[in-house]
């Protein structure tokens, strides 16, 4: 279950939702056991410059060498900046969680 977090000022015209959409698809064509990408939009009204962060966070497994990691961020960092229209800075990391870490559904029963 990987998470995405995206972080921006608020003076940026985006679709939060369809660049979140768009994450979870190219995670799932990298790896397709990775499962649905919980996202997060945070827009922010006070800023020191216009920017974008996007962090990305998925458990640590052998599969996801240096090769899966380059590829899978150029191929994220391609779509994110394909739906920016404004000039900004522009910041993504993918870091990747190791054992200590849950990550399952919690379901209330009725």
């Amino acid at each position: 279950m990987p998470h995405a977090e995206l972080k921006y000022s608020d003076s940026l015209a985006l679709d939060a939702p369809a660049i979140l959409a768009e994450v979870e698809h190219i995670i799932l064509q990298h790896d397709a056991g990775s499962g649905e990408c919980k996202g997060r939009a945070y827009p922010c009204a006070q800023t020191h410059h216009i920017h974008l962060l996007l962090s990305i966070t998925m458990l640590e497994k052998p599969h996801r060498d240096d090769v899966f990691t380059q590829a899978l961020m150029a191929d994220i960092e391609a779509a994110v900046k394909a739906r920016i229209h404004t000039s900004c800075f522009f910041s993504f990391g993918l870091d990747y969680s190791r054992g200590a870490y849950i990550t399952n559904t919690h379901k209330v029963p009725g």
